[in-house]
């Protein structure tokens, strides 16, 4: 009687230690949709995350993408869904580049092939707007990179915002859930069968 007593205590503890792997695995899956963002975020509320803002030096550019053709005035950012005439638009969020001469550059990576060039000097006005084809130039969908050069005391800083176009970017979070996935299970298994052996050794002994 003892003996069966043991043997449901083992199987209990067995089923409870998978079950909360189970869990866990659950959990870590529900947790990456949770955090996944828009890959096409853009300005958003004050204290949101903009992944379409990025620093020259100690000042902040917002870049974002139009097809007014094709989608009216929605705006995108790193991921253009459509190829055709695109207006990317750089805002100085301050005062201080309005002062400083800087340059615009849009190369096709990896080729790093320039498509679009803005030659250096002082933007009064704050914004510029590169007007692209990406069709009619033969680049067509791919992956991109915006370049920012500002010129001061004859030094150069270079910036630059991977973008691509007509290509879903990689989405690094389902790669992670997946290795993470992979690595819980191979755990659970590990456990388990410790587990089971464990038994079996327990059961021989008796």
């Amino acid at each position: 009687m003892e003996q069966r007593y043991f043997e449901r205590q083992t199987v209990f503890c067995t089923t409870k230690a998978l079950g909360r792997l189970i869990g866990l695995m659950l959990f870590v899956l529900l947790l990456s949709v949770i955090v996944q963002k828009p890959a096409n975020a853009h300005r958003g509320a004050k204290n949101e995350i903009d992944t379409c803002r990025f620093t020259v030096g100690d000042e902040v550019i917002h870049f974002s993408a139009y097809t007014p053709k094709i989608s009216g005035g929605e705006s995108f950012c790193q991921f253009i869904p459509n190829i055709g005439q695109t207006h990317l638009v750089f805002d100085y969020e301050g005062n201080k580049l309005r002062r400083t001469t800087v340059e615009f550059e849009i190369t096709k990576e990896p080729e790093g092939t320039r498509i679009y060039y803005h030659k250096p000097e002082k933007i009064r006005k704050g914004s510029v707007d590169a007007e692209v084809n990406f069709d009619r130039l033969g680049v067509g969908s791919g992956k991109y990179l915006a370049h920012v050069t500002i010129f001061y005391k004859g030094e150069k800083l270079d910036s630059h915002l991977p973008f691509s176009v007509g290509i879903e970017p990689e989405d690094e979070t389902n790669f992670v859930v997946i290795v993470a996935s992979i690595i819980l299970f191979i755990i659970g298994a590990i456990v388990f069968n410790v587990m089971v052996k464990r038994f079996n050794a327990k059961k021989a002994e008796e």
